[in-house]
């Protein structure tokens, strides 16, 4: 079946079906939390690593710094199991089970732990005949169980995958466990892989039937730890902007992916820029990194209040590129509630600091405004700014500065 008549098969289906829209009332802001992939991927080895590989241990010991450390304060609530989690067979009932030696206590203990301290427990699935790592697949016979299983073990959230299967099995799966998931009564937020495995875009990927089944969605390729990595994700999202940003809205995001802020691959700069931008995206933020050992500066980026006010303003706007400068500075934003915006000024040279001159005029705000505006790492506010006013911002290499601007005065309408 060619890419087009699955999805309008799919469509067909979710039209028929009233049911089929997702109206879970979750992930209404980005969702926020800890996901083991990126840093912990797929590390069984419990003898010679312990303390790394995919455990409850692992996950019981992240649970308390999210609990400890001030995260979950600031909206980090949701722990994610990733791949490798379950043994390598159903059990005599058919039943997904996990590990028996990495997860003695098995998921529903981890989730009830997990509850304990206010946080909400995430798990993955893979809609095809094994998961990405060669573990128990979700086939659609099984589609209607494993939901079942991830409600009676009290999860919160469910990543559905979609390695070894076929588009056909996809267009079908992804929208039946949308429908699953919400027949078991249970708040699950579903995130989907859906859209990644077709490429991303139209015509093979139909956004508006993406929004009525799936809460987050991964769109292009996994993040790596490498500013390559990162500047990659960054280009397709917005090269593709026109595209991705109408689809983006409260309880149905775009996901660019993990932060991997704290692990190898990203400077203190790129590190800032990752989550500058990845906010103006509007995008879940679930970081991956070792929060037993993360440093002070990686913390401070992660837990800017401001930042995190900022991607989860309750309007749900994605942002957009405004501006390519031949100088390689590109510039950002992102409107918010109570007519206040995000401006990031993000520079690509690798050379010096760059002292980049603009105005709010030029970025095409309202004529004759007067606004407010905090830089969200230094906390400097600049009071004042008119429209009409140049003014200068100094850029590190690969390195954002970022603006949060409120109107002290708008033009009359």
């Amino acid at each position: 079946v060619p890419a087009g008549l699955a999805m309008a098969v799919a469509l067909a289906l979710a039209l028929a079906l009233p049911s089929a829209a997702l109206e879970n009332g979750l992930a209404r802001t980005p969702p926020m939390g800890w996901l083991a992939w990126e840093r912990f991927r797929c590390n069984v080895d419990c003898r010679a690593d312990p303390q790394n590989c995919i455990s409850e241990r692992l996950f019981f010991e992240m649970a308390d710094r999210l609990a400890e450390d001030g995260w979950r304060e600031l909206g980090y609530q949701y722990i994610n199991i990733d791949d490798c989690w379950s043994a390598k067979q159903r059990d005599a009932r058919g039943r997904l089970v996990p590990d028996p030696e990495r997860f003695p206590s098995g998921i529903k203990a981890l989730a009830d732990y997990v509850h304990a301290k206010g946080l909400k427990l995430g798990i993955y699935g893979d809609l095809g005949t094994h998961t990405c790592g060669g573990y128990p697949g979700t086939t659609l016979d099984y589609v209607n169980q494993d939901a079942q299983t991830f409600a009676e073990w009290g999860v919160d959230m469910l990543k559905l995958d979609g390695c070894y299967s076929s588009e056909e099995q996809q267009a079908k799966g992804y929208p039946e466990m949308a429908r699953a998931l919400n027949a078991t009564g249970r708040p699950i937020v579903y995130s989907c892989s859906w859209p990644a495995y077709q490429g991303g875009l139209p015509p093979k990927v139909n956004y508006t039937i993406l929004a009525e089944i799936c809460n987050l969605w991964r769109n292009y390729d996994d993040i790596q730890d490498s500013w390559d990595s990162v500047l990659s994700i960054v280009d397709w999202f917005f090269t593709n902007q026109d595209v991705l940003q109408p689809v983006a809205g409260p309880g149905h995001w775009n996901d660019p992916d993990m932060l991997i802020i704290g692990n190898f691959g990203l400077s203190y700069e790129q590190s800032r820029s990752q989550m500058a931008l990845w906010t103006v995206m509007a995008a879940p933020l679930l970081m991956s990194t070792d929060l037993r050992t993360i440093s002070p500066s990686a913390k401070e980026i992660l837990q800017n209040r401001l930042m995190i006010q900022i991607n989860q303003d309750p309007l749900g706007i994605q942002g957009r590129r405004i501006v390519k400068e031949k100088s390689h500075i590109e510039v950002f934003l992102r409107p918010l509630s109570q007519a206040a915006s995000a401006l990031v000024f993000f520079s690509r040279r690798t050379d010096m600091p760059f002292l980049y001159t603009t105005s709010l005029a030029k970025l095409h705000f309202p004529e004759d405004a007067v606004y407010k505006v905090q830089d969200v790492y230094s906390g400097k506010i600049i009071s004042g700014l008119k429209t009409g006013d140049n003014f200068s911002v100094v850029i590190n290499p690969s390195g954002v500065v970022m603006w949060y601007l409120r109107p002290t005065m708008l033009p009359v309408q």
